[in-house]
């Protein structure tokens, strides 16, 4: 993309997405994740009532009489946005591709993060680490991550959520909100990654997806290329057989996913590109709050 065309698109996003964080999400991007992160304050005697679990057993043992760890929700939160940038992402039949949607909606809550004062950072992965941008605040650093997010080119084309989740484990050593975006189109298997992620931090999981994937059109012989792989193969999309194949195909890996999250306790929501993303975060803001 020319420099000029960049920076107008990246201009344009901002407007309309900042104006969204700004007119709509204005107090449920701080209550959906408020208190994620939590920072110690003091110890006081156990109260009747009070959580076992929160018990200082050295301060305990010192005094002969427990003590409780008293926390306090940490205002500056840390707000890491994963993004695929695998082959598939660039992949869209409604008038828009899913990096294009990815983009505006991890624009969106970039800038509502901004408005709580959280740091931003960014992850691209493929089926590698592509690049690692450090949490930081401001505008400009948002601006420098959407001018990324258009304009980024990976190595690698194919896609590996479970090492994205490990990087991000190791990488951000203090609790995080990260938001996973991705069509969860993954060869392999994420969901133990998921679960030890999700332990340390608050893992959000949003699809983004093109309704075109869900099911296959009627149109005779097709010639079809896997974006990650680069291969080609010719199917015969008038046989009803194959079309319920794929449908069948489809709707078994929708429901894979959906239950790796519901087993390690993710929140997600998708996102497909022909509908209206505000609402759809809207209501996993609503979920959470």
């Amino acid at each position: 993309m020319e420099t000029s065309e960049l920076l107008k698109k990246v201009r344009q996003i901002e407007i309309k997405t900042r104006g969204l964080s700004s007119n709509i999400f204005a107090g449920q991007y701080h209550s959906a994740f408020k208190g994620r992160g939590m920072a110690f304050s003091e110890v006081r005697e156990y109260e009747f009532g009070d959580d076992i679990r929160d018990i200082d057993w050295n301060v305990t043992a010192r005094y002969s009489k427990p003590y409780v760890k008293i926390f306090e929700e940490e205002r500056e939160l840390t707000v890491m946005l994963l993004i695929d940038v695998s082959g598939s992402r660039d992949f869209g039949t409604q008038n828009v591709q899913k990096r294009e949607m990815i983009t505006e909606i991890a624009a969106t809550l970039a800038f509502s993060a901004l408005q709580n004062n959280d740091k931003i950072g960014v992850v691209f992965f493929s089926n590698g680490i592509e690049k690692f941008i450090p949490p930081k605040k401001g505008r400009k650093h948002i601006l420098f991550i959407i001018r990324e997010l258009l304009n980024f080119e990976p190595q690698e084309k194919n896609t590996d959520i479970e090492q994205a989740l490990r990087y991000l484990t190791g990488a951000i050593k203090k609790r995080c909100t990260a938001f996973v975006f991705s069509d969860y189109i993954d060869r392999g298997n994420y969901e133990h990654a998921l679960t030890i992620a999700n332990r340390k931090h608050d893992i959000v999981a949003i699809q983004v997806y093109d309704n075109r994937e869900t099911e296959m059109p009627k149109v005779g012989l097709l010639k079809v290329k896997d974006a990650e792989t680069g291969a080609e193969r010719y199917i015969d999309t008038s046989s009803a057989k194959v079309r319920k194949s794929y449908y069948d195909w489809w709707q078994q890996r929708q429901t894979a996913m959906s239950d790796a999250f519901r087993r390690s306790r993710v929140d997600s929501v998708s996102i497909r590109t022909d509908q209206d993303y505000v609402k759809s975060l809207m209501e996993l803001f609503n979920k959470r709050s």
